[in-house]
C-alpha cells in the first residue's frame, strides 16, 4: 500500500513539475483582412493545438518544449479562439496537467511542409496581418522539420532579411502594448 501511495505521488509531482505561464488572449491579432476562412484557421488550430500538446507530452515537459508549446499554442488560438483542441490543451497545461497524446490530422513532417506552404501563399499578400502571419507559419515548419531544406532555407531567408519574428504580440499582447506606451 506505501508503494501505490509513494507511486502515485512521484507521477504527480511529475505532473507539476513545468511551469505553464497562462495564455491571456483578449483579442486575436488577425483579423476578418487575414486570407483564411474560418474553417481554415480553425483547422491549422487544430493541428498546431495537437502538435503542441504531443511535442510537451514526448518531452516531459521540459522548459523547451513548453516554451516552443506556448508560442505554438498562442497561435493557435489567435487564428481560431474557441478550438476546442487550443482551448482544452491550454487549461490542462494552466492546471499543470501534461496533456494525453492528442490526434492531429498529419504527422509533424506534412505539417510542416503544410505550414511553409500555407506560409509563402501568405507571403504574396501585401505587407500587413498575413505577411506577420507567413513568418510565423515558415519558423514553425522549419522548427518542426529541421530536415526540411525547403522550411529551413526560407526561415533563415525571413531572419536574415527582417529579424526572427516577434512572438510577444501573440505570448503576451499586454507586455507589448505597455512597452509601445511607455516607451
Amino acid at each position: 500500500m506505501a508503494a501505490i501511495l509513494a507511486l502515485g505521488s512521484v507521477s504527480g509531482a511529475e505532473e507539476a513539475k513545468f511551469e505553464w505561464q497562462p495564455l491571456e488572449i483578449k483579442a486575436s491579432v488577425f483579423s476578418r483582412d487575414l486570407v483564411m476562412l474560418d474553417a481554415e484557421r480553425d483547422e491549422y488550430a487544430t493541428n498546431l493545438a495537437a502538435y503542441a500538446a504531443n511535442a510537451i507530452a514526448e518531452d516531459g515537459a521540459s522548459m523547451a518544449s513548453v516554451k516552443q508549446g506556448r508560442r505554438i499554442l498562442a497561435l493557435a488560438l489567435h487564428l481560431s479562439p474557441r478550438n476546442r483542441q487550443a482551448v482544452v490543451t491550454q487549461f490542462q497545461l494552466t492546471k499543470g496537467i501534461v496533456p494525453e497524446k492528442a490526434v492531429g490530422d498529419y504527422s509533424p513532417q506534412v505539417l510542416a511542409r503544410l505550414l511553409l506552404t500555407r506560409g509563402q501563399l501568405l507571403l504574396q499578400q501585401e505587407e500587413g496581418e498575413n505577411r506577420t502571419l507567413a513568418r510565423y507559419l515558415i519558423q514553425l515548419a522549419a522548427e518542426i522539420d529541421p530536415r526540411n531544406e525547403d522550411a529551413v532555407y526560407a526561415s533563415e531567408m525571413i531572419r536574415l532579411d527582417t529579424g526572427a519574428p516577434d512572438w510577444t504580440p501573440l505570448t503576451d499582447p499586454e507586455e507589448g502594448k505597455e512597452e509601445e506606451e511607455f516607451p
